[in-house]
């Protein structure tokens, strides 16, 4: 039961939105998937593919697969959940190669209509870190500042946290922001922090929606609650293989905008936006649904993830940074 609140948990910090998985009202230790439960799994999955997978065309070659795999009775011998959900999220990856798409199971019945934040709160365990994401501000002397952010939630849970971090490195000349950790989260807060780094209405990233068939323009905000960092001193963003989703929308977005130098080791590698979709009482699948666009580069890191400008190890990204900004900065 635990794990399967921690998946949920984490899948939500990765920016996951939608009404598709609910309260959990029913445990079970001793559930066998049986052949009509995993029939409906599959046909419900390539209907909401179908209906909501960012790639139309991938969607239907996921569909013709998982049809030949259950024609040639592949999956007749899983009878537990969790392998048989891996599975599907295996074949599923070997068509799409899409690290954000999954198919995930639960031995807790899940009821239909209940919005995914709210079964969060009511389920989850105390917060790692912050609730705010901002885990650590800090003076590395007197010309250098550093933030910690491990994650994006809204932007009403952000908001004052950034205002109060950027006002108390405003005295700083150069900025450390470390994302190593930033599993991700919610859009926006990704934009309202890039303002804090710019002079001027800045067009950030463009999103396609799947589901509307319209691109939507993101821009940075122009009055904000903090003290505005600019647009001219050094910043530097330490990244690795544990920043994802929002993580690299961030790290990416700077980098494209040469406003950072990104330092660490390639990113995880997944920018879809992802809602979650219940496939009937016991499985439920992540879906990205709209497909993140840079105005600079016209594309993302879906699958490639963000690559620093400076390699380093991630244990050893911050003192490469720091190293870098003093010898820039002078006596």
């Amino acid at each position: 039961m635990k794990r399967n609140l921690l998946v949920l948990s984490i899948l939500l910090s990765l920016g996951l939105i939608g009404t598709v998985v609910a309260l959990p009202d029913l445990f079970r230790t001793d559930l066998s998937v049986d052949a009509a439960m995993r029939a409906h799994t599959i046909d419900t999955l390539v209907t909401r593919l179908d209906e909501h997978y960012v790639f139309p065309d991938k969607a239907k070659q996921i569909a013709m697969l998982l049809r030949d795999r259950q024609h040639d009775r592949t999956y007749v011998a899983l009878t537990d959940g969790e392998q048989f959900a891996a599975r599907l999220t295996t074949d599923m990856a070997s068509v799409a190669h899409d690290l954000h798409l999954k198919v995930k199971f639960s031995p807790q019945r899940l009821r239909p209509g209940v919005e995914v934040d709210a079964m969060a709160k009511a389920t989850s365990g105390p917060a790692r870190g912050h609730t705010d994401g901002v885990d650590g501000v800090a003076h590395l002397g007197p010309a250098i500042g550093y933030l910690r952010i491990s994650s994006f939630p809204p932007r009403a849970a952000v908001a004052g946290a950034y205002a109060s971090a950027l006002d108390k490195l405003s005295d700083t000349v150069a900025l450390i922001i470390d994302v190593r950790d930033n599993g991700g989260g919610a859009p926006e807060s990704v934009a309202l922090l890039i303002s804090y780094f710019v002079d001027r209405p800045t067009r950030l990233n463009d999103t396609w929606s799947r589901d509307s068939g319209r691109t939507t323009q993101t821009w940075s905000e122009g009055a904000l609650d903090g003290k505005r960092y600019g647009g001219t001193k050094p910043v530097v963003i330490l990244a690795g293989p544990g920043t994802a989703s929002a993580g690299e929308d961030f790290t990416y977005t700077m980098q494209a905008l040469k406003r950072a130098t990104v330092i660490g080791e390639r990113t995880w590698g997944g920018a879809h936006p992802t809602a979650l979709y219940r496939l009937g009482d016991h499985f439920y699948a992540a879906i990205p649904h709209s497909r993140t666009i840079s105005p600079i580069t016209h594309t993302n890191w879906e699958g490639s993830g963000v690559a620093p400008d400076i390699k380093a190890p991630p244990a050893a990204a911050l003192a490469v940074a720091k190293d870098m900004l003093e010898r820039q900065l002078g006596p």
